[in-house]
């Protein structure tokens, strides 16, 4: 256990700087019902800062995530974390008229926080000017991991298995996908009939991501067992990484929250993991000079008692 602890120190991309956290931020949204709020997190030193934009899972918000979000944001990126309708802190009734297109809602969001990055710089105390646009990168979990999907270039088949209306955005140039739910043909019946947009069409996405998924992750809503949460990686083209992380249940080791209701396999060992390799993914994603990331591989490949697994393509 000493090796390993010593190796995921070894994928650390940087000593951490203090970070400043604005929320909620309000973006005007005509048409949504709700404005939408959205949590600031950034370096509180740093120019030319990479941004994140995190989409939550089913029911949580923008306050949720901090494992991730904290940590990415002392790393040097900006993270946004919107908070969808599904919300629990929104409590939308399950008969309100715009439940059905809660899906495609939530991609807009993650597009609505994008457009209005003047009005998120300047929420944050000394963040104005220090945004570096060019670098943009979006990361969600289960549900949110599908939403951020959508501007990576995946889309949802229709009911004729017809793939529909190209989402993506070039604005984005990676991506990091955590437990994203896999083919739709694998649905059981009851997902299948309630939730049509679970079937998602892979061939179009190729915007480079890191795939994250756990051997432990069996899900109610499939009829497969957890290689169902590698499909993203087996089924979409272009630079793709997939880390398989052992024994890791849907919330992958706690990255919902610290002490989450939700998580069932807490494992600090593991959300270390998964904290310094996204980290230094999207650094070497959208830095092409940046090494962090061959560095990172190379230390969980020759870890005598590793964790998860990676492959790339």
């Amino acid at each position: 256990m000493i090796e390993t602890d010593k190796a995921i120190t070894d994928l650390a991309v940087s000593a951490p700087t203090p970070v400043v956290s604005v929320q909620p931020v309000i973006l005007p949204a005509p048409g949504r019902g709700d404005d939408l709020q959205v949590r600031v997190s950034a370096p509180a030193t740093g120019s030319d800062l990479p941004i994140i934009v995190f989409s939550h899972g089913f029911g949580s918000s923008m306050n949720g995530y901090a494992p991730l979000a904290d940590h990415w944001a002392a790393q040097g990126f900006v993270v946004l974390q919107p908070t969808h309708l599904d919300s629990r802190t929104l409590g939308l009734p399950p008969e309100d008229p715009r439940t059905p297109q809660i899906w495609r809602i939530r991609i807009e969001d993650l597009k609505r926080v994008l457009d209005r990055l003047d009005i998120l710089e300047a929420s944050a105390p000394g963040l104005g000017g220090r945004l570096d646009r060019g670098r943009i990168a979006v990361a969600g979990h289960s549900w949110g991991a599908q939403s951020a999907s959508a501007l990576l270039g995946a889309r949802v088949l229709d009911a004729d298995g017809v793939p529909g209306e190209d989402m993506s955005d070039p604005r984005v140039k990676a991506g990091v996908l955590l437990a994203l739910t896999g083919l739709g043909d694998d649905l059981t019946p009851f997902a299948a009939g309630h939730f049509p947009f679970m079937k998602p069409f892979f061939d179009n996405m190729t915007t480079p991501a890191l795939i994250v998924a756990g051997d432990h992750d069996q899900s109610a809503l499939s009829t497969r067992g957890p290689d169902w949460f590698t499909d993203p990686y087996v089924y979409s083209p272009g630079s793709k990484s997939l880390l398989t992380l052992f024994g890791a249940e849907h919330s992958l080791g706690g990255i919902p929250g610290y002490e989450a209701a939700e998580t069932t396999d807490e494992d600090p060992a593991r959300v270390a993991l998964i904290q310094r390799l996204t980290s230094a993914f999207l650094r070497s994603a959208l830095y092409s000079e940046d090494a962090g990331w061959k560095t990172a591989a190379t230390a969980l490949e020759e870890d005598p008692s590793p964790l998860g697994k990676l492959q790339s393509k």
